[in-house]
């Protein structure tokens, strides 16, 4: 008689079983190698955008401005064009950067021959740039859709009351004798241009660029204990602060801002959800939301606005928090002055992450502090 051979129900269920603990132990294994993969790219764009700018410099003399407000006749009060679109020709998006129209206005009354708004940009602005993305950031939805979003962001400087304007990618001075907002005047010093002479605490030691996550698709209420989706928010402080100056009282004040927005309830609701990154278009000297960062929160941290900012609230004004942050885990990627990616862990001190946020304060800064 003929046997016919076969695998017991035990045998099959005992296959089943290794399988399943095969998979188990490889399945982490893989999703690491993937974000390993996704932080590796993020650090060569941020690499390709610190080269960029280091070639601009050379041609122009100095860095790209954070807002190109208010130089255009075409510039309604704030809002015109970021650093972004600066670089573009360096990094070979020559005909994005062609397809830019400079004659759009974001005012109410425009100049004879100016576009009455941003629509005259589409074929640009909506265009959505890899190499302004961190793979890891998890977002797919633009934030200010249709509009591409901008995921890394310039240094503004240290905290708004001490140290306003003091980073590399700040407004320009426009010789008129007041800073960009026209009221803080002792400010104007610091603004740009902005060149490596200009920073006199060594282009290793000061900070270029950062990255942050894009705000939320369609906007929305997020509350600060939201977990991860509190970082792509912008919420109010618990208290507003006066003081801008570099005395005593400065740093005091900016130092209790700092604790504030880290012991915000987790109750607390957004005043935006959708302004982070919204355009990388555009920039304006009052909004930290759309292009840059401040070295006041340090990374990871909410992202807290001062709610004596009023309007600019939303928008997370120049003296909010402002920090950035990814979803790597324990850190986020910066860009130094000299083209170097360092990943700066959330745990360094405030004191140490505010000194990499300026150029000329003549802080020593240890390679082992961040």
């Amino acid at each position: 008689m003929r046997v016919r051979r076969g695998f017991t129900l035990i045998e099959l269920l005992v296959v089943i079983s290794i399988i399943a603990v095969l998979i188990a132990l490889l399945l982490p294994a893989v999703q690491s190698a993937r974000e390993a993969a996704r932080r590796s790219q993020c650090v060569n764009n941020l690499k390709q955008l610190g080269l960029s700018v280091m070639n601009y410099e050379s041609s122009s003399g100095c860095f790209p401005g954070s807002t190109t407000y208010p130089t255009s006749q075409c510039q309604g009060w704030g809002w015109s064009f970021g650093w972004a679109q600066a670089v573009l020709p360096q990094m070979e998006q020559q005909a994005i950067f062609n397809a830019v129209n400079f004659m759009n206005s974001s005012g109410s009354s425009p100049a004879p021959g100016c576009a009455t708004s941003w629509m005259s940009n589409t074929t640009a602005g909506y265009a959505q740039l890899a190499v302004f993305l961190c793979p890891s950031d998890g977002q797919e939805q633009r934030a200010g859709a249709p509009w591409g979003s901008l995921g890394y962001m310039g240094n503004y400087g240290g905290p708004a009351h001490i140290y306003r304007y003091q980073g590399t990618i700040v407004p320009f001075y426009t010789g008129s004798g007041t800073s960009a907002d026209g009221a803080f005047t002792t400010a104007a010093k610091n603004l740009g241009p902005v060149g490596f002479k200009s920073i006199t605490d060594g282009s290793s030691n000061t900070a270029l660029f950062s990255e942050r996550l894009i705000g939320i698709a369609g906007g929305g209420t997020v509350t600060a204990g939201a977990g991860p989706d509190a970082k792509r928010a912008v919420f109010p402080n618990t208290m507003s602060s006066a003081v801008y100056d570099a005395s005593l009282a400065g740093l005091t004040v900016a130092q209790q801002f700092a604790a504030a927005c880290k012991a915000l309830p987790p109750t607390t609701a957004s005043v935006g959800s959708n302004t982070n990154g919204q355009s990388w278009l555009r920039g304006h000297p009052f909004h930290m939301a759309i292009g840059v960062y401040a070295h006041y929160g340090t990374p990871n941290t909410l992202n807290c606005a001062d709610p004596g900012d009023g309007t600019n609230i939303s928008y997370n004004g120049y003296g909010g928090t402002s920090p950035p942050n990814s979803n790597h885990s324990g850190g986020v990627n910066v860009c130094m002055s000299d083209g170097s990616v360092k990943f700066v862990k959330e745990s360094v001190s405030q004191a140490t992450w505010w000194a990499l946020g300026t150029r000329n304060r003549r802080e020593v800064v240890s390679s082992d502090s961040f």
